[in-house]
């Protein structure tokens, strides 16, 4: 079966992957520091040509996930100054068919074909077969998009509801949307609490230092986010220890990302399912129950299609994203 190539190429690394049609082969995931490559003026033509020359493969497409936008066949990585287009990775694989897409898109893609192993249910509801499906990205930032059709067919249509308006539901909510716009206006940023300004890695700081100010706890950190601030990795290990300012932050976390989540299911009315990916949504998982991630998901309204349908999964395989790549390329076949 002839081979095609995959790349994952994120802010910090990029993992490149064969694959033999929509099956991606595991064994031959490489990962390859980003800034390494830009420190030498090179980009991601050259990760694809060291990794070639490396496995010796020739393959018939290549396709690759970005994390930034991409508009009219050509990604844009702000943060490493990396464009790419069709006729740069063609030059660099000798691939003939060529697709590029979002880091989200290439997600959407992969559902359908990650394995039910490594997709973990958090909130119980019907699934329709063949319905429209809505990935969420929970990481570094946060967004989501709906997934409609299948195979070649399959539309993953861009987004940037991360920066939607905090939903404000009690007077808590509000001070909480007050105290990141303070935060975000004293770091010269624009003062706007957006939901991925608090569900995105950042966002649990920036919860974790409003609950202490809410407690009043002297030496509570003064700038979520800046040097010396909390960090998610420093509340995720304070919230297993049972600190209760962190177990606060995670409580608010949880009640905001269902109601958003609600919020969004009502927007495109995914019967075949929401999904969850993402370091955020893998690193709370096991406090979605206790906090209540259902009950405010499900919470009643004047239209009662979230008291009863829609389920929420995360997907566990960090190779999602690659094997989006594998499925849009053997569907392009």
């Amino acid at each position: 079966m002839a081979l095609n190539l995959l790349a994952d190429l994120g802010g910090t690394n990029t993992r490149v992957a064969l694959a033999e049609g929509a099956q991606v082969r595991p064994d031959t995931i490489r990962r390859y520091p980003n800034a390494e490559y830009k420190a030498r003026g090179q980009d991601i033509a050259q990760i694809l040509r060291d990794y070639l020359a490396v496995t010796g493969a020739e393959v018939e497409g290549v396709c690759v996930a970005a994390a930034g936008p991409v508009e009219d066949g050509v990604a844009r990585m702000t943060n490493l100054d990396w464009v790419m287009d069709g006729d740069k990775l063609r030059a660099a694989s000798g691939a003939q068919r060529v697709a590029i897409l979002n880091d989200l898109q290439a997600q959407g893609h992969a559902l359908g074909h990650v394995a039910a192993a490594n997709l973990r249910v958090v909130i119980e509801g019907p699934q329709k077969p063949g319905g429209s499906m809505l990935v969420v990205g929970l990481g570094t930032g946060v967004n989501a998009a709906p997934v409609h059709g299948h195979g070649a067919m399959r539309i993953v249509p861009a987004s940037e509801c991360g920066h939607v308006n905090l939903p404000v539901r009690c007077e808590e909510d509000l001070r909480l949307m007050r105290f990141v716009e303070d935060l975000l206006r004293a770091r010269g940023e624009a003062p706007h609490c957006g939901a991925e300004e608090v569900l995105a890695g950042r966002g649990l700081g920036h919860l974790y230092a409003f609950a202490a100010a809410e407690a009043g706890a002297a030496g509570g950190p003064q700038s979520a986010g800046a040097p010396g601030g909390p960090q998610s990795a420093e509340v995720l290990a304070l919230l297993q220890a049972g600190d209760p300012i962190a177990t606060h932050a995670a409580q608010l976390y949880v009640r905001i990302l269902a109601q958003y989540l609600a919020d969004l299911a009502l927007v495109h009315l995914p019967w075949g399912g929401l999904y969850l990916i993402g370091g955020m949504s893998r690193a709370l998982t096991p406090w979605f129950a206790p906090f209540g991630l259902t009950e405010g998901f499900r919470e009643k309204r004047r239209v009662d299609l979230l008291t009863r349908d829609f389920a929420v999964s995360v997907v566990e395989d960090d190779y999602a994203a690659l094997t989006g790549c594998a499925a849009w390329l053997e569907a392009l076949a």
